[in-house]
C-alpha cells in the first residue's frame, strides 16, 4: 500500500522528541484507520483504502484460501506487521501476507513479526504507488521475503518478484490483463491468479445513471 512521507520538527511540552516508533504509534492513535509504517528510516502515512482497493484484496484472498494456505502449515492475513532489518525501527504492514502457522512465536516488537515466517507479501497500489514499486521492493528483499506480489492499479499490471538477494529481487515477472500468474511452489500450494479479474476489481465502478422520474398518472 502507498504512503506519503511525514516530517516532524517540533514536539512542544516534551523533554525530548519521540522516537520514530513512538511518533508512528501516536499517529495511529490520532488517526484511526490510517496505516503508519517506517521504511528506510522514514515515517510514512497511508490514508484508508478506497472500495476498489478493498475489492482487489477480497478477490485475491480467495485463491490462497482455496489452495489450503489458511489451514495447516500456513495462514493468510491482512494488515500484519513485518519487522524490517533496514533500520532500528523499520517496519511495514503489507496488505496481505502468507505466514507460517507458528508466527505467534516470532513476535519481535510493536505487533510486528520476524520476516523469517513470511512466505509472501502482497501490496495493492494506490495514489503514491512508488512506495510499493520501489521502496518496499528493497525493504522486502532485504528482509528475505521469498515472494512479493504487487497489484499495480496505475499501470494495469501484476508483478511477481522472487529470489531475494542483496537488497533486490533477482526475478521480476510482469503480467498483463488476460494472463494467469502462477505463484512459486515455495508457498506450500499451487496458487494461480487471474490478472484480468484482479485489475478489473481495482478500477472504480461507473456510476449508474439515475432513473428518469415516472410520468404523472
Amino acid at each position: 500500500m502507498p504512503a506519503a512521507p511525514v516530517e516532524y520538527s517540533a514536539y512542544p511540552n516534551e523533554d525530548r522528541p519521540p522516537t520514530l516508533l513512538e511518533a508512528a504509534n501516536r499517529l495511529m492513535e490520532q488517526a484511526p484507520g490510517y496505516r503508519v509504517e517506517i521504511i528506510g528510516g522514514q515515517l510514512t502515512v497511508t490514508p484508508p483504502a478506497d472500495l476498489p482497493h478493498s475489492r482487489v484484496l477480497n478477490k485475491i484472498t480467495r485463491p490462497f484460501v482455496a489452495a489450503g494456505l489458511d489451514d495447516g502449515e500456513t495462514e493468510v492475513h491482512q494488515g500484519i506487521g513485518l519487522w524490517l532489518p533496514g533500520g532500528p525501527e523499520d517496519y511495514a504492514i503489507p496488505d496481505l501476507v502468507v505466514v507460517d502457522a507458528d508466527s505467534d512465536e516470532h513476535l519481535v516488537r510493536n505487533n510486528c513479526y520476524d520476516p523469517v515466517v513470511f512466505r509472501l507479501v502482497l501490496e495493492v497500489t494506490s495514489s503514491n504507488y512508488n512506495t510499493d514499486l520501489r521502496s518496499k521492493v528493497g525493504a522486502y528483499a532485504s528482509a528475505g521475503v521469498p515472494v512479493y506480489v504487487i497489484v499495480n492499479r496505475q499501470h494495469q499490471r501484476l508483478h511477481v518478484l522472487t529470489d531475494p538477494e542483496s537488497g533486490d529481487y533477482g526475478t521480476h515477472r510482469v503480467y498483463a490483463s488476460g494472463e494467469l500468474a502462477t505463484l512459486p511452489d515455495s508457498l506450500g500450494a499451487k496458487v494461480t491468479l487471474d490478472v484480468d479479474e484482479l485489475l478489473a476489481a481495482g478500477r472504480p465502478q461507473p456510476r449508474k445513471k439515475a432513473a428518469p422520474p415516472a410520468p404523472d398518472a
